[in-house]
């Protein structure tokens, strides 16, 4: 079982994740110090190291729980999945974690974020879900990417459901009309 996290512990965590966000949208992580981040939150220095070890270790821990919460929100979806009834629910669920974590989402996509990340979550999505590789796919994944910064940078947007359809339907599309016209 779980080992309940005291609540001031995830206050501190969620103040620390925001306040990373929003210096991620200002520049990039190597420019960022633990004692601007502390600054930026109002929280003390040693505070922060009981936590983490450093702010490259606290970035690791935030992306390691999106892509946990990615994974999760997979399993509903058996290898080679092509069952809109099955993909229309991970991508929205997908949507719902990326709105869930906007601020933190829009740093980690942006220019100051990690593109290893966003690899790593094209790679998992890639594997799962487009097997062949061909430019349509690479085509889809990267729209994808710049639909979701898009969406994620509105003020007001459309329902995590609304962009699932939306991207379940420009991907569908594209890749019929790629193997319809090109493979032979």
């Amino acid at each position: 079982m779980a080992k309940k996290v005291d609540r001031r512990v995830r206050k501190t965590k969620m103040q620390l994740r925001q306040g990373l966000a929003r210096l991620m949208q200002k520049k990039s992580i190597k420019e960022i110090t633990v004692k601007e981040l502390v600054d930026e939150v109002d929280i003390n220095r040693s505070t922060f190291y009981l936590h983490y070890t450093d702010i490259y270790q606290m970035l690791e821990k935030i992306e390691e729980e999106a892509m946990a919460d990615i994974r999760e929100a997979m399993e509903g979806c058996p290898d080679d999945c092509t069952e809109r009834e099955k993909i229309i629910p991970f991508l929205a669920r997908f949507f719902s974690i990326m709105d869930s974590n906007r601020d933190l989402s829009l740093a980690l996509l942006g220019p100051n974020g990690d593109m290893d990340f966003v690899e790593r979550i094209e790679t998992l999505i890639a594997n799962r879900f487009l097997k062949q590789s061909s430019y349509a796919y690479a085509f889809c994944l990267s729209g994808c990417i710049g639909m979701i910064k898009t969406w994620l940078s509105r003020t007001e947007h459309e329902s995590p459901e609304a962009m699932a359809e939306l991207i379940y339907h420009l991907i569908d599309n594209t890749t019929q009309e790629y193997i319809q016209n090109y493979i032979r």
